[in-house]
């Protein structure tokens, strides 16, 4: 007879209670290289969530305008016009478009957590490939960064820092993000589980072509996802995207051999799993598009914590040691120093008198 079964059901409850919370998770194609109509497109699938019950809505890496997928297989002086088309319509922080997706969170009423293409807001041509988490208010709790972009991807963006290697404590859990190939970094990983990550947030592409034979993205996805969930103890909220014809068409340039290669490509999953490492929801796969929901009770970490809980009590920190650097990258550090300053002084008509 189980332990479960011996209980008696007539004995109150008495200790601490953990958030429960609907985790939704979208697999859509973003209007290409077109920031307004993403955006558009964002309202109306967090509308659709809300309605089946979600607190928290996720989406896709640099779903704002697009994933950069061109910097992966055409040559690098064919990519400009993509380039300069990807910085017009990127996503500045703060700017119309970023107060836009506040308004939606907080209107909606959900933690909402979108990939997008950053541009800086000072150093002109610099883009990041960007977190956003918002909480129910619209407030942006969550700004990362991705550290280190991957293979072609080093075309379009800059490094991040670990400033943003952040997990955020909130009314539905502590929440933590990687983007993309962060979360095979091991070290990456272990500094959000340290810093006591109970749900973790991955996004990725529709399709990650490695070579000009097909690559089983879906494995390799499969597999980091539930990696993650069952090493951490924690629920994993896999999202990627889907590609749509309008963007295989516009990046095949009107190459028909092109156009049939990135047709027949390998796609991406989108899937929630539980600290268990199995999957909780519905797998999408095949470049489907749809909306993944689960029933989230992070009282179910405990257990699995209680067996390997690897920033705690099944972690030797007399042999092993992780050191993060929180610094914030700065182009250049300015010191105050009065002779070197650069002041404007405006001309006037009548100039004072001179002292005497």
């Amino acid at each position: 007879m189980s332990i479960e079964m011996k209980m008696n059901p007539d004995v109150p409850f008495v200790g601490d209670t953990l958030p429960k919370l609907r985790a939704a998770a979208v697999q859509t194609a973003p209007v290409f290289l077109d920031r307004e109509a993403t955006i558009d497109k964002i309202a109306a699938k967090v509308r659709e969530a809300k309605a089946g019950g979600a607190d928290l809505v996720v989406f896709p890496e640099s779903f704002i305008p697009t994933f950069p997928l061109w910097c992966l297989f055409l040559p690098p002086v064919d990519q400009h016009p993509f380039y300069k088309r990807l910085f017009e319509n990127a996503v500045s922080v703060p700017g119309p478009a970023f107060y836009r997706l506040q308004r939606i969170a907080r209107e909606n009423g959900v933690f909402l957590s979108v990939g997008v293409c950053e541009k800086s807001t000072r150093n002109f041509g610099t883009m990041w490939n960007t977190n956003l988490l918002f909480d129910r208010q619209g407030n942006l709790i969550g700004h990362h960064r991705k550290l280190l972009p991957t293979w072609g991807e080093k075309l379009v963006w800059s490094f991040g820092d670990g400033s943003s290697l952040n997990v955020h404590d909130t009314e539905i859990g502590r929440i933590g993000a990687l983007i993309c190939g962060e979360n095979s970094n091991t070290l990456a990983r272990y500094a959000l589980v340290a810093q006591g990550e109970q749900l973790h947030i991955s996004i990725y592409p529709p399709c990650w072509p490695t070579g000009r034979a097909k690559t089983d993205y879906f494995d390799c996805l499969r597999v980091r996802t539930c990696a993650h969930a069952f090493e951490a103890k924690v629920f994993n909220i896999c999202c990627s995207a889907s590609l749509d014809e309008d963007a295989i068409e516009q990046m095949s340039c009107g190459d028909a051999e092109l156009n049939a290669w990135l047709h027949d490509q390998g796609w991406a999953t989108t899937m929630i799993v539980g600290p268990n490492g199995a999957p909780i929801s519905e797998v999408l796969r095949d470049n489907a598009e749809g909306i993944v929901y689960a029933d989230i009770d992070l009282a179910k970490e405990i257990t699995m914590k209680g067996i390997h809980d690897i920033a705690g009590a099944y972690q030797r920190f007399d042999v092993f040691q992780l050191h993060v650097n929180k610094a914030h990258r700065q182009p250049a550090y300015f010191h105050n120093d009065a002779h070197g300053e650069n002041e404007f002084i405006p001309y006037e008509e009548e100039q004072p008198a001179e002292e005497g």
